[in-house]
């Protein structure tokens, strides 16, 4: 869908997580790509016509407070019209607060308003899928704003982009990490960064991982004094050539400022316009000593790279431990076995013990996280409840997981409670997240619950350094039990006060409002636990030193601060409605929605559009922040009603009441096997269908609706000489052609109606999608569901194919959850098997294989020899399945179905 608006148009919009800094020039027509976007190839500026004319970084941080501008012009001066893309790659936690281009004289400006209304006013632009711009995938710590354009004949275009986030202090420093990819030489490139600490800065540093070290230190201008430090780097265009003669450009990586401020107190307080920031963090503390339990999971799943680099950073762990601290490890797959049972210090003898236990440990099981946790849980009870001297030392208890609860209590609403019941907020759980196939927010809200964090560990080369960074975090805790307190009649409002532990590097960070008038009694008292005494401190503000500040730093100060206490107090209500149901979670809902539009952030709960610039529908463009969790957003259309939320967790499966059916069981899976589940008799019949790769079997056909489902079959390229070619399920056409409905499903992509170019999503997405009666769920990484209204409810699993499996390819299951309201005249290989038949079995007897029993079935006025046989169920463990047992139908299934199998076989998967 291309639109113009004077001599350039809005082409695409979206925001992902592929994490760059760039510019970049395309020509020609646009083409499509598999997924369904827009292909665009990078060519050189000189040939193309299209150059960046600048790209510029202005960063302001006041107070810890950093407010980013991002700048950059383009210029074509081919005679014809060029698409261009403009990349920005922003962290994670900063949220949007302007956006805006320019194309000669005219101006198009960003627009937040909630995600609701954004979505219902530009439905038909995400569901066309061209100017809906949602982030679909995730880098470490930064995601990826991109919009594209087509700028005109001998004409510019100017964007920029502005966001907002407050920087936390990790051991020792404050970071400031600027991507950078222009993917060509920049006329005028320009990092312009601008610190101001009313502390006064202790350090300041820069990396630039594309530069060599002498040539940083040329090109890149430091200095530091007093409250005020600065960086610029501003390289020509032959600085920043690969080679004398190349037009490649050096410029490819991160640019990364720290800094850290001066701690002659414990605290600073800083108050401007009736908010104020409150900062703690106190130096020369002896450490405390530390009960700490690692809960490592040891399924099956863990095995390769994660195992070995869990095991390395687990031995760097145990080496950097302090002798006055005590420990345990705990594992757990389907059975739960700790070390010791019970907290050892840690001397040199029994960390090389520890150490041996680690190195010897070996896979086994599912996942029984709940029995894990409440192994480690009470080791640390008992130990703070038997010697007094180990409730004056900090606990920790830090998990270790890369899957989901698949073994003794699963209902994570109730593991959520067991934890939640055990701990009694004693002291912190910290979960970390090994790979992408898990459930984090279940992690996260586990975390919160218990005054810890979660953190993703990525299945990469530096898995080990990521695990072992983590640790150092809370390797040295000083303080705990910290209480921030402040006068109840003075202040209203506040952020997180009250803090389990207080780690080495780190700092507390409270803001509020400052009643009118209370300046003067304004204060705040700071309460601990601290290695052998009580902590206590008073922090109070100077009002003169206060006003020299606001006459330093004048606006900038007074806005800053309110809006650090913004953006602080949405992201603790963006957390704690996670943990919330019903009224509670709207309520916060809702205050947090009114304070991101209050202070024009893009949040998970609001979207921007840009106002002015519109396709040749009246479309504009809209810019969207992934939600943590389900909140439908309805749009609706002349002619059909289409709900889309991308990049958020879906509905679970306990909604659709899947686990209320474990053995109800009729689909096909693997190499494919058939299971139909027969109510009358409780009992499973299954057959396979042999057939070759490339054949489109008829699955579900409802004649009265036009509602199908065809599946076609793929090869299995490990198969050897000689023996039977497995074949599974590749691509699945599911459609109601009543309301236009297609959905084409692959192991790679879910694509809505193929046929007419919709919107694709990965199996990395987590989407909601309503077309009239037809509803989709997609669980990243692991299934869809699609419900029919007045008809029945699906469900395709996704196999991913894992190392050392006998089949190379993945391939897809897909299960009949609910059948009853289909029409009595629905067939195919599934569908004739909806409603009650009868068959009957007798004379059990051996049969060729004397381990199984085969005997005499009559069904349809036919007898057939069967076998008592296993199949699996993979609905709920789409990697291992759970055993089901059924009369296997031989030869095709011949005599139970009606007709033979290749009466199934269709054209085409639609």
């Amino acid at each position: 869908m291309r639109g113009t608006m004077g001599p350039w148009g809005l082409l695409c919009m979206c925001l992902v997580s592929l994490l760059t800094l760039q510019a970049v020039a395309a020509q020609g027509s646009p083409t499509r790509n598999p997924k369904g976007g827009k292909k665009r190839t990078a060519v050189d500026a000189a040939v193309d016509g299209v150059v960046i004319r600048s790209l510029k970084v202005n960063c302001k941080v006041t107070s810890r407070f950093a407010h980013y501008v991002i700048t950059s012009q383009v210029v074509n001066s081919a005679d014809t019209a060029k698409e261009v893309s403009f990349n920005v790659e922003i962290p994670k936690t900063a949220f949007i607060s302007d956006f805006a281009i320019t194309a000669d004289d005219n101006a198009f400006t960003g627009d937040i308003k909630d995600k609701v209304t954004a979505w219902k006013q530009y439905r038909k632009a995400a569901i066309s899928g061209e100017n809906a711009g949602l982030v679909r995938a995730s880098g470490r710590t930064m995601e990826q704003f991109s919009i594209h354009v087509i700028v005109g004949p001998r004409s510019k275009a100017t964007f920029r982009l502005t966001y907002e986030e407050v920087l936390r202090r990790k051991l020792m420093q404050y970071d400031i990490v600027i991507k950078v990819k222009p993917k060509q030489l920049v006329q005028h490139f320009e990092i312009d960064v601008d610190i101001f600490e009313p502390q006064g800065i202790r350090k300041l540093d820069v990396e630039a991982s594309f530069l060599p070290k002498e040539l940083a230190a040329q090109l890149i201008k430091k200095s530091f004094s007093g409250k005020k430090g600065h960086v610029l780097f501003r390289p020509t265009m032959s600085q920043q050539q690969t080679c004398p003669t190349c037009s490649t450009t050096l410029l490819n990586g991160d640019f990364k400022v720290t800094y850290d401020v001066n701690r002659d107190n414990a605290c600073d307080l800083l108050v401007a316009n009736n908010y104020f920031a409150h900062f703690f963090a106190p130096q020369n503390l002896t450490k405390l000593n530390k009960n700490v339990v690692f809960v490592i999971d040891i399924s099956t799943s863990m095995e390769g790279q994660k195992v070995k680099q869990t095991k390395e950073a687990l031995h760097k762990i145990l080496g950097d431990m302090r002798p006055g601290d005590y420990f345990d490890l705990v594992l757990f797959g389907s059975a739960v076995q700790s070390w010791k049972g019970s907290l050892v210090q840690a001397s040199p003898a029994n960390l090389e013990a520890a150490r041996n236990f680690v190195q010897r440990f070996s896979l086994a099981g599912a996942t029984n996280l709940n029995g894990g946790l409440l192994r480690g849980i009470e080791i640390l009870n008992k130990a703070q409840q038997s010697l007094p001297e180990f409730s004056n030392h900090a606990s920790i208890l830090i998990m270790l997981t890369d899957g989901e609860p698949t073994e003794g209590v699963t209902n994570r609403t109730q593991i959520l409670k067991n934890v939640r019941d055990a701990i009694k907020g004693r002291f912190p759980l910290y979960n970390l997240g090994f790979g992408h196939d898990l459930d984090l927010n279940f992690l996260e809200v586990m975390s919160l619950e218990n005054n810890g964090r979660v953190q993703r560990i990525y299945e990469d080369h530096d898995a080990t350094q990521q695990l072992q960074g983590f640790y150092e975090q809370v390797a040295n805790p000083l303080l705990r039990d910290v209480e921030l307190l402040y006068p109840r009649e003075a202040v209203s409002d506040l952020t997180q006060h009250r803090h389990k532990q207080y780690y080495e590097g780190s700092e507390i960070m409270v803001a509020g409002r400052i009643a009118d008038h209370k300046l003067s009694s304004f204060k705040a008292d700071v309460r601990a636990h601290a290695e052998g005494q009580e902590f206590m401190t008073t922090c109070l503000v100077d009002e003169e030193e206060m006003k020299k500040l606001l006459q330093e730093r004048g606006h900038m100060l007074e806005n800053h601060v309110e809006r650090l206490w913004a953006y602080l107090t949405i992201q603790e209500l963006l957390a704690k409605r996670m943990k919330l149901e019903g009224k509670e979670k709207a309520s916060v809902t809702a205050k947090a929605l009114q304070m991101s539009l209050a202070y024009q952030f893009v949040t998970p709960l609001t979207s921007m559009t840009v106002r002015g610039m519109a396709d040749q529908d009246g479309l504009e463009p809209i810019i969207d922040k992934p939600l943590d969790d389900s909140l439908p957003l309805e749009m609706v259309g002349p002619r059909k009603t289409f709900m889309l939320a991308a990049s958020q967790p879906a509905p679970t499966h306990s909604s659709l009441n899947i686990e209320k059916l474990p053995d109800q069981v009729t689909g096909v899976d693997t190499d494919p096997h058939f299971l139909i589940h027969v109510p009358q008799k409780e009992d499973v019949l299954c057959f396979n269908i042999n057939e070759e790769p490339g054949v489109v079997l008829s699955l579900v056909q409802d004649p009265d609706t036009g509602f199908s489902v065809n599946g076609q079959l793929i090869s299995n390229e490990a198969g050897s000489p000689g023996k039977h070619e497995g074949t599974y399920f590749g691509r699945l056409g599911i459609a109601n052609p009543a309301t236009d409905f297609q959905l084409e499903v692959t192991p790679q992509n879910i694509t809505l109606n193929p046929g007419t170019g919709g919107p694709v999503f990965s199996w990395r997405d987590q989407a909601f999608l309503r077309q009239n009666e037809v509803v989709v769920t997609i669980n990243r990484k692991r299934n869809l569901v699609v419900s029919v209204e007045d008809g029945g409810t699906f469900e395709v699993i996704l196999h991913r194919v894992w190392r050392g499996s006998a089949v190379c390819q993945d391939f897809l299951g897909f299960y009949v959850l609910d059948s009853h309201r289909m029409s009595a005249r629905t067939h195919g290989l599934l569908g004739q098997f909806f409603h009650p038949f009868d068959y009957k079995v007798s004379d059990l007897h051996p049969g060729s294989d004397p381990t199984k029993t085969d005997a005499t079935m009559v069904v349809k006025n036919r007898r057939l020899t069967v076998t008592r046989g296993l199949q699996k169920d993979y609905r709920k463990d789409p990697r291992h399945g759970a055993e089901v047992t059924c009369w296997f139908i031989h030869n095709n299934g011949d005599g139970l179905i009606d007709g033979v199998h290749t009466d199934y076989i269709v054209p085409d998967i639609f």
